[in-house]
């Protein structure tokens, strides 16, 4: 369910309240730890929804540093592949803003390197990692605002709550940084 939606450079931002798992995007981000195992939260979601051969695929290419991610094929998913962007080391850490930001940076260097045009973010940092719903919110969209002002080949990025709090807290963070520009436009 879409709860809000912006244009910033030819860019669509969305954000949405549902089962990151059922969206129709290129790629889906697993907010993952560096070992890239899947257990818990988004990472045993994507895992169950789309299969071992994930998990499979993953472990080949761990350990991946925070700041750097990795895609792989997206199983049964809707999804064409998985970008997993470690927020910790190992599993069920604690996080920080700033690996949350050095995290979604990678997402989005992987997701320019597969030269996709749609990807869909969790709340990164938001359910082992503990860190608070606003605080990641501001952080992924800054971020964003950054990777679109750069240059980028998406066309649509999609922030995905699993509940109302995350949904709302992604929101408010898109209102604040992209206030109503006319289309395809950055403000003068």
């Amino acid at each position: 369910m879409t709860t809000l939606e912006r244009v910033y450079n030819s860019v669509t931002i969305t954000v949405a309240l549902g089962d990151i798992t059922r969206f129709e995007v290129d790629a889906i981000v697993n907010a993952a730890n560096s070992l890239l195992i899947m257990g818990g939260g988004v990472a045993g979601a994507i895992l169950r929804a789309g299969g071992k051969t994930i998990q499979e695929e993953a472990s080949k290419k761990a350990p991946v540093p925070v700041g750097k991610a990795v895609a792989t094929t997206a199983g049964k998913l809707k999804a064409k592949y998985v970008i997993h962007a470690p927020t910790m080391e190992r599993p069920a850490m604690s996080t920080s803003k700033q690996n949350v930001r050095l995290a979604t940076r990678g997402a989005f260097e992987c997701a320019r390197q597969l030269g996709i045009g749609s990807v869909a973010f969790p709340g990164m940092g938001t359910g082992v990692g503990g860190l608070n719903v606003e605080e990641a919110a501001n952080v992924m969209v800054d971020e964003i605002k950054s990777h679109v002002e750069s240059g980028t080949p998406l066309k649509k990025i999609i922030l995905v709550g699993f509940d109302s709090d995350l949904t709302e807290a992604f929101a408010r963070a898109v209102q604040n940084k992209f206030r109503l520009y006319p289309e395809a436009s950055s403000p003068q």
